[in-house]
């Protein structure tokens, strides 16, 4: 009997999900058995990615894939219109969900724990599965405790849907566990052109540039008496996040419940 991990793919033919494509059928220890996407339904997914034909062919139907190929991992990287129906549906036909979509609301992924935790299943919704990026909230979140001011700045391609990022948003989070809300500038302080001071949270401001030519950048600047503190990750290629997503299908083979955040994967 194999030991490979079967898994599919939503979202195979967007640029992370050829990159997932490409991981899976180049690693030994996985086995893709579906690649779904809305279009180029029918071309070969090794083809799709510049390698040889695999048989998989790509298919819009998504529950007819988990159905016919039983896998053991969805990975998901669509949208955010999408992306909850395709993890409700892979843990009701118990498939454990990794998904790296953003725009889940606190409700649905506290739902979507209880759905995985009544079938036994582990999930993942991770907004950043750069080993690197999640090195990077950690740090600004141990650095909050001693200089609890700071403000976020990170940076995506102009085509990106969502402001601020979904790693933007997280490492927010983590911050704000380890400092007291506190509202940072002048108390007089006015914008002469609104949104000038970035969007708020807990006190603290994130910034978010899309400009053409950019890829991902994020940096969190900390001021204190007398001097500064920058904490700053650069993703150059979706290759880079790929070690993260084999270590996650791996970690969710082992886990009950739906995790939210790659990082608490990464002691």
């Amino acid at each position: 009997m194999s030991n490979q991990i079967k898994v599919a793919i939503a979202g195979a033919a967007g640029r992370m999900g050829k990159e997932v494509v490409k991981l899976v059928l180049e690693d030994s220890d996985l086995e893709l058995v579906a690649a779904v996407n809305r279009s180029q339904e029918g071309t070969d997914a090794g083809t799709l990615v510049g390698l040889p034909a695999c048989g998989i062919k790509l298919t819009n139907d998504l529950e007819l894939a988990l159905v016919e190929t039983k896998p053991d991992v969805l990975v998901d990287f669509t949208t955010p219109q999408f992306a909850y129906p395709n993890t409700a549906l892979a843990v009701s036909h118990g498939v454990r969900p990794v998904v790296g979509t953003t725009g889940f609301t606190p409700e649905q992924i506290e739902e979507l724990d209880k759905q995985c935790q009544s079938k036994g299943l582990g999930g993942l919704i991770a907004p950043n599965f750069s080993i690197g990026a999640i090195l990077m909230m950690k740090f600004a979140a141990q650095a909050a405790k001693y200089f609890p001011h700071l403000e976020i700045m990170e940076f995506h391609g102009d085509q990106k849907l969502d402001a601020p990022s979904g790693t933007a948003i997280k490492t927010a989070e983590l911050i704000a566990q380890n400092r007291e809300e506190i509202r940072q500038g002048n108390p007089k302080e006015e914008e002469t052109i609104e949104g000038a001071r970035g969007g708020y949270y807990n006190g603290f401001r994130i910034h978010s540039v899309r400009l053409p030519g950019v890829f991902a950048q994020q940096e969190v600047i900390f001021g204190g008496f007398g001097q500064t503190l920058k904490i700053r990750h650069d993703s150059y290629e979706r290759a880079g996040y790929m070690p993260g997503v084999k270590m996650a299908i791996e970690k969710v083979m082992n886990y009950t419940g739906m995790v939210y955040g790659f990082d608490h994967f990464i002691e």
